[in-house]
């Protein structure tokens, strides 16, 4: 009889279903529109089965891959164990997605089916004839987006409601070992096509024992609206929640009016942030109780130093930065360790260092690539989804290649500074979007803001000029003029942005990481929304 390894995600949940079968795992908040959705141990494990047992019937062999297109259920996370049992494997997308990058997503991956909500179904019809592997939908009811389309109207689509009307029952695991994949989670493209990162079952299973590292403990109760479409958070809060038995909460999104209202409700300890959301929580107009939660922490990727010890104090929280991607690396700066800004150094067994194109270490201050690889381990490796050229690539010369550009202090601290390719530099300077999205942000007009650049208006070679994409608090009153004059006071003269771009929203992916291609095929100087400083 094959023993159960908790480092696969059926075997984890199997044990949980029998030792702590009543204990809550998860919350799916209703926002006050729907009612919470909560599951335990036992009532996971079992629904798992059935859609394990679901996909068999379907002719779904190991290995076999479908896609999933829903913002943040409870069925999902059925379906990444449903997938562990059957030994499939999830194609987990971000439910924005449609179009050719849903077209491609799927084709790609080569998905036999797709499980979808009845909000995004329309973007599913669309691509029937595009996607030829594609050979069952699975339609999971919403009362959100209520749109008027049947399920009887796509060909071979099929209501969830028939999983659940499955007697329950358990299907014998047919995993062989963690090693074998669990999910292929795509990159979200931004500089091209989306690359699949073939994700193991023990990659999830080793997650669950990150909680204490992160500075948590078993009293604690996490919240995120971050998508489980993105590692973030899979590994950073729903694994490391299970290890240490803290009951989850989830929103269906991201919502940065309600987040400190959610954590009060749920008592929430911990909640993460990406990037972008940071500056858009700070953005919010002050309240007298921001500092009334009872979150005691952030777990951070990409605080901007300019507004990082201001939002600590306003929100009465503290910072715990953090750096890292789906195809590895990390490197961590827990609460009043490491300076301000540094997204901290890398954990023990691990080596990183920031190199020039030749290879060679930069020295303090100089910025170059992170890389980073074990100490004492095999060399790292990366497999991308039948692409063996940019699987090579990204671990060339033996070191995980970030594609991010950084540098250290005297100190060994490591500051992350931009996206190869994506630095801003402005009449000989290089910008810190963070020091101008503080000062925009912090504007009462303003309730959004991302910081880019586009080509320099003098055709400088490499000169960008700065543009403030902003979502106004309100679009008829929005006043740009006496934006730009707030930047004239609180920046120097080469970081005042160029042009404010008024947008309904900043197009951002499934880790709430603006899209910064989106806002420059909708950018021109002369376009109405475009203001010039």
């Amino acid at each position: 009889m094959r023993q159960r390894n908790n480092l696969i995600l059926a075997d984890l949940f199997a044990n949980r279903a029998e030792n702590k079968g009543d204990a809550l795992v998860v919350t799916f908040e209703g926002g006050g529109v729907r009612a919470d959705e909560t599951r335990t141990n036992a009532q996971l494990f079992e629904n798992a089965n059935r859609i394990a047992g679901w996909l068999i019937e379907r002719g779904m062999d190991r290995g076999d891959r479908f896609a999933t297109l829903i913002r943040n259920h409870p069925e999902f996370i059925e379906c990444l164990i449903g997938a562990s049992i059957s030994a499939t494997v999830v194609v987990p997308i971000d439910p924005r997605t449609k179009g050719d990058k849903l077209a491609f997503t799927l084709n790609n991956s080569e998905c036999r089916g797709i499980l979808c909500a009845r909000y995004n179904l329309p973007s599913v019809v669309e691509l029937l004839g595009k996607v030829p592997s594609l050979e069952w939908v699975l339609v999971l009811e919403s009362d959100e987006d209520a749109l008027h389309l049947e399920v009887g109207d796509v060909s071979g689509g099929e209501s969830y409601g028939a999983v659940y009307d499955r007697p329950a029952g358990v299907v014998d695991v047919r995993l062989e070992k963690p090693e074998d994949p669990l999910q292929i989670i795509y990159t979200s493209g931004t500089t091209g096509d989306p690359k699949g990162v073939v994700f193991p079952n023990v990659r999830f299973g080793a997650g669950t024992m990150g909680g204490p590292g992160f500075g948590w403990n078993s009293s604690d109760r996490p919240y995120t609206g971050l998508s489980l479409t993105h590692g973030n958070a899979q590994l950073l809060t729903f694994a490391p929640a299970i290890g240490l038995d803290c009951p989850v909460v989830f929103s269906r999104k991201f919502t940065k009016s309600r987040l400190w209202d959610i954590c009060r409700k749920y008592g929430c300890t911990v909640f993460n942030l990406l990037g972008g959301m940071a500056t858009a929580v700070y953005s919010e107009p002050e309240k007298a109780n921001d500092g009334d939660n009872p979150v005691r922490m952030v777990l951070s990727a990409g605080m901007p130093a300019a507004i990082w010890a201001n939002f600590e104090k306003r929100f009465n929280v503290k910072i715990f930065e953090m750096y890292g991607a789906i195809e590895g690396g990390m490197a961590m700066n827990p609460p009043g360790v490491g300076p301000i800004g540094s997204f901290g150094k890398p954990p023990p067994g691990l080596e990183m260092k920031v190199v020039d194109e030749d290879g060679n270490e930069c020295p303090p201050g100089v910025m170059g690539e992170i890389v980073s690889r074990s100490k004492q381990g095999p060399a790292p490796t990366v497999e991308y989804f039948r692409n063996p050229e940019a699987s090579k690539r990204k671990t060339e010369g033996g070191w995980l290649r970030s594609g991010d550009i950084g540098h250290t202090d005297e100190n060994g601290w490591f500051y992350f500074d931009f996206r190869k390719g994506g630095g801003i530099r402005h009449n000989g300077d290089f910008i810190n979007p963070g020091f101008v999205e503080k000062v925009v942000g912090e504007h009462p007009m303003v309730t959004d803001v991302f910081v880019y650049g586009v080509p320099a208006a003098s055709g400088a070679p490499g000169e960008k000029d700065v543009v403030a994409a902003v979502v106004p608090t309100n679009a008829k009153t929005f006043d740009a003029q006496a934006v730009f004059e707030a930047c004239r006071k609180g920046l120097e003269p080469n970081f005042v942005p160029s042009y404010l771009q008024v947008v309904d929203e900043i197009p951002k992916t499934a880790s709430e990481k603006p899209q910064e291609r989106f806002l420059l095929d909708r950018f021109a100087p002369d376009a109405r929304g475009v203001f010039t400083a």
